[in-house]
């Protein structure tokens, strides 16, 4: 990949592409289409939505969904274009969101893929999330899929990590 890469929060001009990436790279081969460019704009308006795009010269290369709560986050989209994986797109685009979610006072953030997307789940690995649960039946009854989930709370050297304890240490 030698072009620039900007990662920048989504605009409602966006959710077309979004939603066809949607489509194509992730909801492949399943009956129905559950994020059409409606329900991307609905996410990218939301409040507690953050919607990131990696766009290189102004072309969508890669975008991620992560919907904030009161201490937890889930994921609910990533993807990035064929041409663009494996150049290290995906990683930083996570390192984004976990980062935006550390600053929210997330403090763990949940995600469910297929259970046959073995690359995705060794991605997922290799970024800390482990395993949690498989879910019968999870993509239109008929696929399985597998929740992954990672804590990520930083250990700050000199604070506190017991909070009872009322002094740093």
């Amino acid at each position: 990949m030698s072009r620039k890469l900007e990662f920048r929060l989504a605009v409602p001009a966006d959710a077309y592409e979004i939603a066809i990436m949607s489509r194509y790279l992730i909801e492949v081969g399943l009956r129905g289409w559950t994020w059409p460019p409606e329900r991307v704009t609905k996410a990218i308006r939301a409040r507690d939505t953050n919607v990131l795009v990696g766009a290189a010269a102004d072309n969508l290369v890669a975008f991620g969904i992560m919907e904030f709560g009161d201490a937890t986050a889930h994921l609910s989209l990533l993807a990035v274009k064929p041409s663009h994986q494996r150049c290290g797109i995906g990683r930083q685009m996570m390192a984004w969101l976990e980062e935006a979610a550390l600053v929210a006072g997330i403090t763990r953030i949940s995600l469910e893929l297929r259970t046959n997307n073995f690359a995705a789940r060794t991605f997922y690995r290799m970024l800390g999330y482990k395993e949690i649960s498989y879910i019968p039946g999870y993509y239109r009854g008929v696929e399985t899929a597998v929740r992954m989930s990672r804590d990520i709370r930083r250990v700050t050297p000199g604070r506190v990590s017991d909070p009872l304890r009322g002094s740093n240490a």
